[in-house]
């Protein structure tokens, strides 16, 4: 009797695409913890520890700029399809929602940008001021001005310090880094290029923190996400 054909490789195959299936949908579970309906984007190494994940809290993608570079909606025509805005939610509108853009969506995102600061300040204040010097919430300073004034005292905070990178001219004094990377350093340079101070020192414990001199014309760090005074 001639045999049936070998069907083995074929359901595995399938048992292999099933897995496979499996694993994607939980790792969209695992990634969607923030707030529904954004996508992804991986959290970067030098974030503090108490900054909401990227992935879970990220910002969606979309017509939607800080300040429209194009031709925009003019204050007038700044109308919601029913009800009206407040004056407050105008301000913030104002130069803000592009041409063919509904301003009740561009409205919905400071809004929503309101919401992720007062949920992260709930549980590390630190962490929201970060994540307003970072630039990881879209259009903070607008939203915090005209939509969640209660959160004034954290952008003032973070107008004290500045993020991971190059910055000119800082002002002299003691700072601390916003993360608990250990790959976190700094260097402290003078206008002629001169490294005046530099950190970690080895065997630094705790938060790493910068001295930076009178003289710096560019302080320079790396992995170290945002910066306040100590």
């Amino acid at each position: 009797m001639r045999r049936p054909p070998h069907r083995r490789p074929a359901a595995a195959a399938l048992v292999l695409a099933a897995v496979l299936a499996l694993s994607a949908c939980s790792s969209s579970d695992d990634a969607g913890g923030g707030r529904a309906g954004g996508p992804s984007k991986a959290a970067g190494p030098s974030r503090s520890a108490a900054v909401p994940d990227r992935q879970a809290e990220a910002e969606p993608p979309g017509p939607t700029p800080s300040i429209s570079r194009g031709p925009v909606v003019p204050d007038a025509e700044l109308k919601p399809v029913t009800g009206s805005f407040t004056q407050d939610q105008k301000a913030y509108l104002s130069g803000r929602v592009p041409k063919d853009t509904d301003p009740a969506a561009v409205l919905q995102t400071g809004q929503e940008s309101c919401q992720r600061l007062e949920r992260t300040a709930k549980r590390d204040k630190d962490a929201a001021v970060g994540a307003i010097i970072a630039g990881d919430i879209r259009d903070a300073e607008a939203a915090i001005t005209h939509l969640c004034t209660a959160q004034k005292p954290l952008l003032a905070t973070a107008k004290t310090g500045f993020p991971d990178g190059t910055t000119k001219t800082p002002r002299a004094g003691t700072y601390r880094a916003l993360t608990t990377d250990p790959a976190c350093a700094w260097r402290a340079l003078d206008a002629d290029g001169k490294v005046l101070a530099s950190g970690p020192s080895p065997g630094d414990d705790g938060p790493v923190k910068a001295g930076i001199p009178a003289r710096t014309a560019e302080f320079v760090s790396s992995s170290c996400y945002a910066w306040l005074p100590a």
